[in-house]
């Protein structure tokens, strides 16, 4: 019996060495489970997960949470930014700058334009936009629309024109004659009214990308759009102090009307082109656009311009001015596509308000305006206002039902752009512990 006892009450001993495990584990990993405060190690992340009491020791931290309780730790010793400098650090940015260099470059584009139909007009008494704007069309069709037509694939030119042609003809038609009708308002009215009405054309194009590109301002968008138009403003006071104002117009009314209506049209043909840049590819926009854009122009000019073009008393000045404007609008549309693709429509049509002063100072020299400090100002006044609204960036509304319909393909310039669509999102994992002390990993 002192035997059999003896081997009784060593057998619990043995089951408990048996289930105990080594001590050189931690306290918490160690088993029978006791009421203590346990971390599971669960994807390579520490979960503290408590059960009962804190009596026994914690587990070791991961390397990670050591760190971030050290950088929490020591973040309230750090001296807070000074606010001047976190507003140099959102100004000046390698983006802004982008997109300020960007925006005057289509200005100097614009300017060249301007300044050669003046010369024309001035000098020699030509007056021909539309067909300056024809040349214009042809060389985007020798360029795009040849890059298009050796596509293949759902991107060809043939399987753009059978599934989208009556679109892009009505692009054009806006395009071409938001140019003409622009330009035809020089002869009707003042210089004054065509600068200031041509601002209409910015909260239009607000008011389109809202409701179609589904883009959502803040307070400093609005602000900085009031300090460009304040820029304009500025800058018809000088014009009219150098005393540039020397007519009144034939027809204030029937320029001003045509004014408000290009600015529309220009509109209308930016925001259809934020939307196919983004969605499909700019070799397909420009290339569609030089298509259709020829044929129209060219059977406007046929029929207001034929008289015009007839008179004209052809030399190498004067084609070397229609040569001139032509490459300046080559380039204006080759480019306008690049940066609204990394910025936005609103913001290009600010950055170009410039290109009327890029103009005035090439006047300057060539037709002998009278100077003004106010140009100048008006010059930092629009950049201020450029500046204000690149740096915050316009948000996107929630995806909802749109009338917008879903591009099929994802065109060839875009291709990069879909890379992070493929990611899946990784699901998250809970674990619990059952009175049982059985670990349960639910995903979801």
């Amino acid at each position: 019996r002192t035997g059999e006892r003896f081997c009784r009450a060593a057998e619990p001993a043995k089951k408990r060495r048996v289930s105990t495990a080594p001590s050189f584990l931690p306290p918490c990993l160690r088993s029978p489970p006791t009421q203590l405060s346990r971390q599971q190690l669960l994807g390579g992340v520490w979960l503290p997960m408590e059960v009962a009491g804190a009596e026994d020791a914690p587990c070791p931290r991961a390397p990670s949470e050591t760190a971030a309780a050290a950088a929490a730790a020591a973040a309230p010793l750090r001296s807070s930014p000074s606010p001047l400098l976190g507003i140099k650090d959102k100004l000046c940015t390698c983006h802004i700058l982008k997109t300020l260099a960007l925006g005057q470059m289509l200005s100097l584009f614009i300017c060249g334009t301007a300044v050669a139909s003046q010369y024309l007009a001035e000098q020699y008494k030509v007056n021909t936009p539309m067909l300056q704007s024809f040349i214009n069309y042809c060389l985007l069709l020798l360029v795009y629309t040849t890059m298009l037509a050796f596509r293949r694939g759902s991107d060809s030119l043939l399987q753009i024109l059978k599934r989208k042609w009556w679109k892009y003809i009505l692009l054009a038609l806006v395009d071409v004659e938001a140019n003409y009708t622009i330009v035809k308002a020089y002869q009707y009215t003042t210089l004054t009214s065509v600068q200031l009405l041509d601002c209409f054309g910015i909260p239009v194009l607000m008011a389109l990308s809202w409701f179609i590109l589904r883009a959502r301002y803040r307070l400093i968008h609005f602000i900085a759009v009031a300090v460009c138009l304040l820029g304009v403003g500025t800058m018809v006071g000088a014009d009219i102090l150098a005393g540039r104002q020397n007519s009144e117009g034939s027809d204030v009314v029937v320029g001003d009307v045509l004014v408000l209506l290009g600015a529309s049209l220009y509109a209308i043909s930016n925001v259809s082109e934020e939307y196919i840049v983004k969605n499909l590819s700019r070799v397909e926009f420009l290339g569609m656009v030089g298509l259709f854009g020829t044929i129209i122009s060219g059977l406007q000019l046929a029929i207001v311009e034929h008289a015009d073009i007839a008179h004209i008393q052809w030399n190498w000045k004067i084609a070397l001015l229609f040569v001139a404007f032509a490459l300046c609008m080559f380039g204006l549309y080759s480019f306008m596509p690049v940066v609204i693709k990394v910025t936005s429509a609103t913001s290009v049509n600010l950055g170009i308000l410039t290109a009327d002063l890029y103009s005035l100072f090439f006047g300057l020299f060539l037709f002998g305006y009278k100077f003004s400090g106010l140009y100048l100002l008006s010059f930092g006044v629009i950049m201020v206002g450029f500046i204000l609204y690149c740096s915050t960036p316009t948000r996107m509304a929630e995806e909802a039902t749109t009338s917008l319909p879903q591009p099929a393909s994802i065109g060839f310039d875009n291709l990069g752009l879909k890379i992070e669509e493929n990611h899946q999102e990784i699901p998250a994992a809970t674990v619990q512990f059952t009175k049982e002390e059985n670990v349960q990993v639910n995903t979801g």
